[in-house]
């Protein structure tokens, strides 16, 4: 494996429909409310592909150097466990990811205020800084959160809430309202199911190192938190939809709900590798779910 698919093999590309989902209900919620600057929507997702990738090569760096990440690891084999990358070079490439979100970043507020030094883009600014220190120290440092069980509250605020709302914030400069909290707390929750689904498959290999919410409840308590999420995730969409309109358009994503039954499905009688299908089958799930619910706010507008 050379250097160069190494690198896209460690940044884990399969993963950005996932942190897409929520930035794209976002906007698109924002267009049907407001008129949205096309830059500005494309620098958003822009900014949230580079932290997502940041987290992703952080993650991959403190498994290796806590150990976590052996020879008898599950999951996909990557850059560092592979060989294929040193040390240093993670690092040079963690630096590249933080260049990129810091640019991202700064160009996504200029085009959206026309300047940094306002009340609001300081506070975008200092949102974006709080969001790549989270995105590196889930797994790097002396006192990573991902192995102190916090990785389910990172995922729900930073996939969810943070990810709708502040995406819809910076496309159209206010929260038309806070029942938008709905769709947020949806996504965020449907995202935790990821992390969830990937914790249950790696719950032999973790259990040395790592203390997360999936081995606190063990696997029966682990496949019902699975089940919850799912079930509460496509409710609070359901309930955005009907406390705000009632129209059929608003309800398009409902059509894609049967498609978490085979995912469940999987969580409930499978364990370790057999499990790897089913984490792109949610992601992808996810992701359409969450393009489905905007467009059918955009569709309605015609």
């Amino acid at each position: 494996m050379g250097k160069f698919n190494a690198a896209l093999k460690s940044m884990r590309l399969r993963t950005l429909p996932l942190s897409l989902s929520g930035v794209v209900l976002g906007i698109l919620l924002a267009y049907a409310d407001y008129r949205v600057d096309w830059k500005v929507a494309l620098l958003v997702m822009l900014t949230c592909v580079s932290l997502q990738i940041l987290s992703n090569l952080s993650n991959e760096l403190g498994d290796v150097l806590h150990g976590t990440d052996t020879a008898e690891r599950v999951g996909p084999s990557y850059g560092l466990n592979s060989g294929a990358l040193s040390i240093g070079f993670m690092k040079g490439l963690i630096a590249g990811a933080v260049v990129a979100c810091l640019v991202f970043g700064g160009l996504m507020i200029w085009q959206s205020y026309g300047t940094l030094l306002a009340l609001e883009p300081v506070c975008l600014m200092m949102l974006g800084v709080a969001a790549i220190s989270a995105a590196m120290k889930y797994t790097l440092g002396r006192n990573p959160y991902g192995y102190r069980g916090l990785g389910d509250i990172y995922v729900f605020l930073f996939f969810g809430i943070v990810s709708v709302l502040g995406s819809y914030f910076v496309a159209a400069h206010t929260i038309s309202s806070w029942i938008l909290l709905l769709p947020a707390s949806g996504i965020g929750l449907l995202s935790v199911g990821v992390l969830n689904i990937n914790n249950i498959r790696d719950m032999e290999t973790d259990a040395a190192n790592r203390k997360t919410v999936t081995l606190r409840l063990g696997l029966r308590g682990a496949r019902i938190y699975q089940t919850i999420l799912t079930v509460l995730g496509c409710t609070c969409l359901l309930a955005y939809c009907a406390f705000r309109f009632f129209d059929i358009w608003h309800y398009l994503f409902v059509l894609l709900i049967p498609l978490y039954v085979p995912v469940l499905s999987m969580v409930w009688t499978r364990t370790g590798k057999e499990l790897d299908k089913a984490l792109p089958m949610h992601v992808i799930v996810t992701f359409l779910t969450a393009l489905a619910m905007g467009l059918g706010y955009i569709i309605y507008l015609f």
